[in-house]
C-alpha cells in the first residue's frame, strides 16, 4: 500500500454515552458552568486601541453557510482548503481568490468533516454515513454503526474513520470497501468534538479514550500505545478523559490534548510519554521544534517547550475569552474567539500584535493557512481570507 501523509482535527463540548447499537445522549454540556461554578462568568479586559504591530489585511470572503454546532475541521492542500456547512454544503475554496474550484449541497446535516488528500473529500453525516466525493460528485457512501465527531482522514488510498464508540474503521477509497475494524474499550462517556486522528509515516495514529495509538494502516494492528493522561474522579463525568484535535507532529514528537487535563508529547519512535503538563482546555494545540501553544478554558494562551515540557509563558491579555485552538502562522501564534475576532500573539512572549474582526458571530474553528493565506470560518458560515500587509 502507498505510504500514508496527512493531517487532521477540531470543536464543541457535549458528552455522549455509547451502547452496543447506538449512542445514548446525555443533555448536559460541558460548558463555561463546569468551569465557573454557576456564576456569573467574569468579563474579558478591555484591549484599548489596536496598535498593528504585525501588518495583516483581508483579502476576500467568501459564503458557506452556519457551521454551529457541528464539529467540522478545514482541510487544507497546497492553495486550496475544503470545507462545509452543518447543513450539508461542502466546498473546495482557492485561497489566492476566494472563489469556489467546486461546491456541492448534500441536502444533509453532518456530524464531521472535511478530510480530504487534494482529490477526494470524505465526510459523515448524521445519519452516521460516510460519504466520498470526487471534485463534489459523490462517489460512494457506507453506513457506520455509531456517529463520528472527528473528520475522516484520506491517504494512502484508504479513508479512516473513528467513531464515538472509539472504533477505527477502514474503507479502500475508490470503491468503499471496508477493509478493516478495530474497537477499543474506553470510558463510558465520550465528547462530541474532534478526536485525533493523523498520518505519521506509515503509522496511523489515534486518540482513544485517554491513550495515543499508533496502528498498522494496512491491517490495523497495533503498533504502539501510550496513556497521556488518565481516568479520575468517581463518577463517569469527573472520569471523562478523550483526546482532542488538532495536534502538533515534529518529526516524531507528536503533542497532543486531553480534555480539561493535561498538555503532553509522545516520542512516536519509541512509543513512549516525553513529558505531560497539567492544563485546563477544550482545545487542541500547535507547536514547532521549540515550543507547543494552547489555550486554556479560561483564555489564557500558553507554551511549553517541547524538549522538556516547562512552560515558557504564560499570557493573560484574552482571559475570559472562549479561544480556539492556536495556529502558528510566521512569527505569530494565531487565535480565534467566540466574539469573531482573530489575534495575533507573539510566538516567543505571548504579546499582542494585532487584531481583525469578522462578522461577530465567533470564530467556529482553528484557524488554517493555505499557500500565504490565513482562513477563518464564523459559526455564520462566512469564510475570510488574511494576507500580510
Amino acid at each position: 500500500m502507498s505510504r500514508l501523509s496527512v493531517d487532521k482535527v477540531v470543536p464543541q463540548s457535549r458528552f455522549h454515552w455509547p451502547r452496543a447499537l447506538g449512542i445514548l445522549a446525555v443533555v448536559t454540556a460541558l460548558g463555561g458552568c463546569s468551569i465557573w461554578g454557576g456564576e456569573t462568568k467574569p468579563k474579558p479586559q478591555d484591549l484599548g486601541a489596536n496598535v498593528a504591530v504585525l501588518g495583516v489585511r483581508q483579502a476576500w470572503t467568501a459564503k458557506l453557510g452556519a457551521t454551529s454546532g457541528t464539529p467540522l475541521s478545514i482541510d487544507v492542500h497546497a492553495s486550496t482548503a475544503t470545507l462545509a456547512s452543518a447543513d450539508g454544503v461542502v466546498a473546495a475554496i482557492n485561497t489566492k481568490t476566494g472563489t469556489d474550484l467546486w461546491r456541492t449541497n448534500l441536502k444533509e446535516p453532518l456530524g464531521a468533516g472535511v478530510g480530504s488528500d487534494g482529490s477526494l473529500t470524505s465526510i459523515v453525516s448524521r445519519n452516521n454515513e460516510l460519504i466520498v466525493l470526487d471534485a463534489g460528485r459523490e462517489q460512494w457512501r457506507q453506513r457506520l454503526n455509531a456517529p463520528a465527531y472527528t473528520a475522516p482522514l484520506v491517504a494512502g488510498g484508504r479513508i479512516f474513520v473513528l467513531t464515538a464508540d472509539r472504533s477505527v474503521i477502514a474503507f479502500d477509497a475508490k470503491t468503499g470497501q471496508r477493509l478493516w475494524a478495530q474497537q477499543r474499550p474506553g470510558e463510558p462517556l465520550v465528547l462530541r468534538q474532534s478526536g485525533v486522528l493523523v498520518a505519521l509515516g506509515n503509522t496511523l495514529v489515534v486518540g482513544i479514550s485517554g491513550k495515543l495509538i499508533g496502528f498498522n494502516p494496512d491491517n490495523g494492528t497495533t503498533r504502539w500505545e501510550v496513556s497521556v493522561s488518565n481516568a479520575r474522579g468517581t463518577n463517569d463525568v469527573e472520569r471523562l478523559v478523550e483526546l482532542i484535535g488538532h495536534v502538533s507532529r515534529v518529526g516524531e514528537s507528536v503533542c497532543v490534548r486531553a480534555f480539561q487535563s493535561v498538555v503532553g508529547c509522545v516520542d512516536a519512535s519509541r512509543g513512549a510519554l516525553s513529558w505531560a503538563q497539567k492544563s485546563h482546555g477544550a482545545e487542541g494545540v500547535d507547536g514547532d521544534g521549540k515550543f507547543v501553544y494552547a489555550t486554556e478554558s479560561n483564555g489564557t494562551v500558553s507554551a511549553w517547550g517541547r524538549a522538556d515540557g516547562k512552560r515558557a509563558w504564560t499570557t493573560d491579555k484574552l482571559q475570559y475569552r472562549k479561544l480556539t485552538a492556536p495556529l502558528l502562522l510566521g512569527r505569530s501564534v494565531v487565535v480565534g474567539d467566540d466574539a469573531g475576532w482573530i489575534y495575533f500573539l507573539s510566538r516567543e512572549d505571548g504579546s499582542l500584535l494585532n487584531r481583525l474582526a469578522t462578522d461577530g458571530s465567533g470564530i467556529s474553528v482553528a484557524p488554517v493557512v493555505a499557500a500565504d493565506t490565513l482562513v477563518a470560518v464564523t459559526r455564520a458560515g462566512n469564510v475570510y481570507g488574511f494576507r500580510p500587509d
